[in-house]
């Protein structure tokens, strides 16, 4: 099944399902039809389990199991919300991933899975036990025809899905690499260090403003492109300082005269726009086509994991990690898998014994102190030289 098969199925089965949703009913159509019809499973039947028996107090039923891919499905009606605690039968108050890691705790360790799903027909809230505090994943199902492949972890393993992310990364930082290149001969000296410093601090804007345009950060998607669009190329330079500008002033220190096209966007906060003195060169008719074209109606950045977003940045800022073929790419579990032992199951550990205070005043101060920790946090990536300081 190609892309655009997959997207069309998803969007008739995001239109066929939408507003149904009975969990008794409706429950094993739901997920049948989606493997079937959107993931291209020839026959959901076998690929997965409904209704197994958790042995708890022989009355629990797991909703939906995938064994081949480690996947748990805990299913819910319409009206549930997935984050507020549920009455059981045995009277305890339980989220439904509560719900579900309690079911866990009955299945042999070789049946654990690595993927929970609680869902409610219209919202998809995905957990990865690797990080089972973590927040969790949510995927609309109005989304479905362009997040599908945000569930693909349903029917593969892993390999295809550490593919598809190299691919996006490789293409984001070939897209950063033109525009890189293209911004650079507009500078009157491009080999100077301000030249230098400045076109980095733009092009990383840029991919900033690309992600969120597509992942709805400003409000909705398509405003960045919106914008570049209503001016020419020679117009382009100052429209983007006005909106690097707006994007760095809280609203309420906005002009109340600001022209509509600029105050709809939000305030960003993190000192990303708050360096003034960057020097941006004029845009051309190619940078503007890269803009528009290559970069935002051809690509979806919100296919890109945050996590991998500093593979992005480093095709942009290090040239030469460019001219030698592309991005360095390391997966999420391989960053976990340096990262947990080191500090990452300490930290985490020391949260959840915070938040397990009983004296509710005590355990704010302890957060509070907890936080100031963090802040307080700086480590050393010795392979690139990289410091990160939280």
């Amino acid at each position: 099944m190609t892309d655009a098969q997959q997207r069309t199925n998803a969007k008739k089965f995001a239109d066929y399902w939408k507003c149904k949703g009975y969990e008794k009913g409706q429950s094993q159509p739901f997920w049948l039809s989606l493997l079937r019809d959107v993931f291209g499973i020839t026959q959901p039947e076998q690929f997965a389990e409904f209704e197994s028996r958790a042995h708890i107090d022989h009355r629990g039923f797991i909703d939906i199991i995938i064994p081949a891919t480690r996947v748990l499905i805990e299913q819910k009606s319409l009206e549930i919300d997935l984050r507020k605690p549920i009455k059981q039968s045995d009277g305890t108050l339980l989220t439904p991933f509560q719900q579900a890691k309690r079911y866990i705790t009955e299945l042999p360790l070789s049946k654990h899975p690595r993927w929970v799903i609680t869902c409610n027909f219209k919202s998809f809230l995905v957990y990865d036990m690797e990080r089972p505090s973590g927040e969790p994943e949510e995927i609309l199902l109005e989304n479905l025809h362009t997040e599908f492949y945000r569930l693909n972890f349903l029917i593969d393993s892993g390999n295809e899905r550490l593919k598809r992310e190299m691919e996006v990364s490789i293409t984001a930082g070939q897209i950063v690499g033109l525009l890189y290149d293209a911004f650079a001969k507009q500078y009157v000296d491009p080999t100077s260090e301000r030249a230098l410093k400045s076109l980095n601090v733009l092009c990383v804007r840029l991919v900033f403003c690309l992600y969120a345009d597509d992942a709805g950060i400003f409000g909705r998607k398509a405003m960045f492109h919106e914008y570049l669009g209503e001016f020419d190329a020679k117009h382009l330079r100052k429209a983007i300082i006005a909106l690097f500008d707006v994007l760095d002033t809280r609203a309420e220190n906005r002009d109340p005269y600001l022209e509509e096209n600029l105050a709809r966007f939000p305030y960003v906060n993190g000192g990303l726009f708050d360096e003034k003195e960057i020097e941006i060169p004029h845009f051309t008719d190619e940078i503007k086509t890269l803009l528009l074209s290559n970069a935002s109606e051809n690509f979806n950045w919100a296919e890109i994991s945050p996590t991998i977003f500093g593979a992005v940045f480093e095709s942009t800022l290090n040239p030469e990690t460019r001219r030698s073929g592309g991005m360095h790419y390391t997966s999420l579990e391989n960053i976990h898998k340096v990262i947990d032992p080191l500090f990452f199951n300490e930290l985490k550990k020391e949260f959840e014994e915070i938040t397990a205070t009983p004296v509710e005043r005590t355990k704010m101060q302890k957060l509070a102190l907890f936080q100031t920790k963090l802040a307080s946090l700086t480590f050393l990536d010795q392979p690139t030289s990289t410091l990160i300081q939280f």
